[in-house]
């Protein structure tokens, strides 16, 4: 005897499948279709049928990958599992970066520690080649025990730093909200990138703290490879081409909904500032004793 399902059931498993395999999705997609290993290729190794990829260093190199595309907005994401152990000195990089001197760029850098003490985050932003925007928090979970999602939201209104769903920083667009001047919000075209490198001169403790290599290689797991952005080719980019496309409601990440924080996101993100942030530019008086930058008056 055969068997049927009525028509809302199918209707009903055909709706369910389709939400399983969109938030599954980032884990279905191979790295290859849309990045490509652009150094430290002998440090890389390709898992799960390039599913997920590590990067490894040791004292002679570290490693990275980047985006086939460029893009000039969207919603970035990726999931990471940092090196664990005593990983002070060592560096482990999610950004968005535009080429050239005069670059715009959105950093997550993670700092690692001597074993038993906490990761750093550090985020930054740089636009139109100018950087030194640093904020650091301590992350509330073991960033080493299993993956994490970490997120960039960029549209025309705001910039937002998640981890998984919880907003740790926000870069608003001065010239949308009081009509400053346009090089105050990261505008070009950028690719996305990840790397694993030695950052002992800095990273951990202003550099006092090295890089134990004993504990070499360190090694740091990506999933998550699906895009959601507006792509923008080479030929765009080298003909100075305006992006306007990839600023249209059109795209989810440009509607309304994504132009400021929810109120639930919003309590998060002062949780954030007031329990784990450690260091903010805007309130470094020993670098702004008098004028601090125009972008802190959105605090």
């Amino acid at each position: 005897m055969g068997f049927s399902l009525p028509g809302f059931s199918l209707l009903f498993l055909l709706t369910l499948l389709d939400l399983v395999l969109s938030s599954e999705g980032t884990d279905i997609i191979s790295f290859y279709e849309n990045y490509n290993v652009t150094w430290g290729f002998d440090h890389v190794l390709s898992l799960n049928q390039g599913r997920e990829i590590q990067l490894s260093m040791d004292s002679s190199s570290g490693a990275g990958f980047a985006s086939k595309l460029s893009y000039a907005s969207g919603f970035f994401h990726l999931k990471m599992k940092l090196p664990d152990r005593d990983s002070a000195g060592v560096v482990t990089a999610f950004y968005l970066t535009s080429n050239g001197n005069k670059h715009d760029e959105l950093d997550f850098e993670f700092l690692g520690n001597r074993e038993g003490k906490p990761y750093t985050l550090q985020t930054n932003v740089f636009v139109n080649g100018q950087g030194n925007r640093e904020q650091r928090i301590h992350l509330w979970f073991d960033p080493t025990a299993d993956f994490h999602t970490y997120k960039i939201l960029w549209n025309q209104h705001q910039i937002v730093f998640f981890v998984e769903d919880t907003p740790i920083r926000v870069f608003k667009n001065m010239k949308r909200d009081i009509g400053v001047d346009h090089e105050t919000y990261p505008s070009q075209p950028m690719q996305i990138e990840a790397s694993l490198w030695n950052g002992d001169s800095w990273a951990t403790d202003g550099g006092q703290t090295k890089t134990n290599w004993s504990n070499a290689p360190f090694k740091a797991h990506f999933q998550g490879f699906e895009i959601g952005a507006c792509s923008v080719d080479h030929d765009q980019i080298n003909s100075g081409a305006d992006f306007e496309h990839c600023y249209s409601t059109g795209y989810w990440w440009n509607t309304e909904k994504y132009w400021k924080l929810n109120h639930r996101e919003q309590r998060e993100y002062e949780k954030v500032r007031n329990m784990y942030m450690n260091y903010d530019y805007c309130s470094d008086r020993t670098r702004y004793p008098t004028d601090i930058p125009l972008e802190c008056l959105q605090h």
